[in-house]
């Protein structure tokens, strides 16, 4: 995992905008979903990626920490995947083209349903009763790019738990996407991984500065766990 510290400067920026440093240490468990970014084989196993985030396996602990309280205190858990088929090639065009044809070429043969690469990280403790989402953009939270807002939506969940890689791609757009989609966003620091730690804490300064909150895994735990025996909060 990362070696993380908040920046002052992040932290000076929340105490002269909020009332409190984690604004969403309130968070109602049974309405609150993990969403787990791209945490695939695609991403993680050399077998199958040129260019594997060596620090997501740090992270897998972690994440299914989380989930295993997130389930026992009332949440639900989403696995996020990464997925490349013709209609993002050709409604996504421009970003392929940026790339290299031999790395377009590799990453359209590793994410497209059903291959080795697509899967899910072993280690990783899905169950049954988490549901599996597709996105085809860096964001899941687009509606181009999958249907998880509206899943969210209809069964009463207003708070997410961002995890997953890279935390300054994927994991950050789906982050502020969801922050603007009216969720309220909590960005998990050890449950996210980037190339470098710079690239990592970069992200999660600028987004808990002014977008949302960013909480250990521990904590959330503790937040959780505390605030398991709340009632859901009714809609207006």
């Amino acid at each position: 995992m990362h070696e993380f510290t908040m920046p002052q400067w992040a932290i000076d920026r929340v105490k002269q905008r909020r009332e409190k440093i984690h604004v969403f240490d309130d968070m109602v468990p049974s309405r609150t979903a993990l969403v787990v970014v791209d945490l695939q084989n695609g991403f993680m196993v050399p077998e199958h990626t040129p260019m594997p985030v060596a620090t997501a396996i740090g992270t897998v602990p972690k994440v299914n920490q989380l989930a295993a309280t997130l389930r026992k205190t009332g949440g639900k858990v989403f696995w996020i995947k990464n997925t490349i088929d013709e209609s993002n090639l050709e409604s996504w065009s421009n970003w392929f083209a940026m790339g290299k044809p031999a790395m377009k070429a590799q990453r359209v043969e590793t994410f497209k349903d059903g291959a080795p690469g697509h899967d899910i990280y072993a280690d990783l403790e899905v169950k049954p009763e988490d549901e599996i989402v597709k996105k085809f953009r860096f964001s899941a939270f687009l509606p181009e790019s999958s249907d998880i807002a509206e899943r969210l939506r209809a069964q009463g969940y207003d708070t997410v738990l961002i995890v997953g890689t890279v935390t300054n791609v994927c994991c950050e757009s789906s982050a502020r996407d969801a922050m603007m989609m009216n969720f309220k966003t909590i960005m998990v620091s050890d449950g996210n991984s980037a190339f470098s730690d710079h690239e990592h804490t970069a992200t999660l300064a600028a987004f808990y500065s002014i977008f949302g909150d960013v909480m250990e895994t521990d904590e959330v735990c503790m937040l959780l766990e505390r605030n398991a025996g709340a009632l859901p909060i009714a809609a207006e």
